[in-house]
């Protein structure tokens, strides 16, 4: 959708892409029958008739079409009557009072781009895999018809599935939020991991074993994020950016990418960087001083190690994962065996390391993140 200066609608005509975005001139009849199988109703509206049928204006339309990532598309009859309710939904959202506009418009894109990467994956590795020919002289497109009406209902209550859990688990950590400003602006640890020399492998690997390689880093990071309590932000081809509401949680994480990476001879060297503090959180990422300082400490970090800054040192060491030294460690062994105690079980040690300026931050102290002997 997009708007003129008559508020006409008129735009760009699109070149056809059996998306929904295009002129039924010149499309491919089987990419027609695909679009309408998944969308489940045939295009019947132009751009402004849509929007009057939703009953909002072109112009608050196309902020909701283009926030959701699609393109301009002048005024082709390309829209079904499940883009009508779409629109009429979220423009009810607003005019009852429960969102604002610029809410809903953050709503769209934020479902928009999320869903965008998920449909770009299950495209070009989930179907291109299962959709290859059967037998000699078809076509991936005479196979890929059946298979999209076979799993297209699947993969929707799935994806809803999913969703609800992921809601659910966010709803959970906002109600235990000590304030309303810790909602958005909250004590978190962030973590860096990155792997070493990505950019050399780039020009000595083909692009598939290129593409394995970083599949199987995003992979493995994930899962481990995720099983220990974790939540993985985003991934961005040789680096992924972690957050967890501890930093026991987040050390322990940092410590089995590292030991997981090393074990496994096809991948490069890992190098991890985690601070601690404020961030603020905005459609799913992490922003704030906290998370640039956790870039940079992964920048200077040595290969295969952890480092943190000060502030994460503190909290482990406030929360009885490390002690502040070694000697403070053997102290407290000491007293513990002359009471006839436990000592105190640290999982972590800390090692100072010198001070360092770090661009944009000024100079920083960072501290060298181990396991105890005996803990891994």
């Amino acid at each position: 959708m997009t708007v003129d200066d008559t508020g006409s609608g008129m735009g760009r005509t699109p070149a056809p892409d059996g998306n929904g975005t295009g002129s039924d001139n010149g499309e491919d009849p089987l990419a027609l029958r695909l679009e309408g199988l998944i969308l489940g109703a045939e295009r019947r509206y132009t751009p402004f008739q849509a929007a009057r049928s939703a009953g909002v204006s072109m112009e608050l339309a196309s902020r909701f079409w283009r926030a959701m990532g699609f393109a301009d598309i002048g005024q082709a009859k390309a829209l079904t009557e499940a883009d009508v309710l779409a629109l009429r939904r979220l423009a009810g959202l607003v005019e009852a009072g429960l969102l604002s506009e610029a809410m809903a418009v953050q709503v769209a894109r934020s479902t928009g781009q999320t869903t965008a990467r998920l449909a770009e994956w299950q495209i070009d590795s989930f179907l291109e895999g299962l959709t290859e020919p059967p037998e000699p002289g078809m076509t991936r497109t005479e196979v890929t018809y059946p298979l999209v009406e076979l799993l297209l209902p699947e993969l929707e209550e799935f994806l809803v599935y999913v969703w609800r859990r992921q809601l659910a688990a966010a709803t959970g950590r906002v109600v235990q939020a000590a304030d309303d400003e810790e909602m958005v602006d909250r004590r978190l640890a962030v973590g860096f991991a990155d792997l070493v020399g990505f950019t050399r492998l780039t020009r000595r690997m083909e692009e598939e074993e290129l593409g394995e390689l970083v599949e199987a880093f995003e992979t493995t990071a994930a899962d481990l994020v995720a099983a220990r309590g974790g939540r993985l932000i985003k991934t961005l081809g040789d680096e992924v950016l972690y957050a967890a509401d501890d930093a026991g949680t987040a050390a322990e994480i940092a410590l089995l990418l590292v030991e997981t990476m090393a074990n496994d001879e096809t991948m490069p060297e890992l190098r991890v960087g985690i601070a601690f503090g404020t961030v603020t959180t905005r459609m799913g990422d992490v922003f704030g001083t906290t998370v640039n300082l956790a870039s940079r400490l992964t920048s200077i970090a040595p290969r295969d190690a952890v480092l943190v800054d000060s502030a994460f040192a503190e909290e482990l060491i406030r929360a009885g994962e490390a002690p502040a030294s070694e000697s403070e460690a053997a102290e407290a062994a000491a007293a513990a065996e002359k009471e006839g105690e436990e000592p105190p079980a640290y999982r972590f040690a800390l090692q100072p390391m010198w001070q360092r300026p770090v661009r944009g931050l000024g100079v920083v102290e960072p501290w060298l993140l181990t396991r105890r002997d005996g803990t891994a």
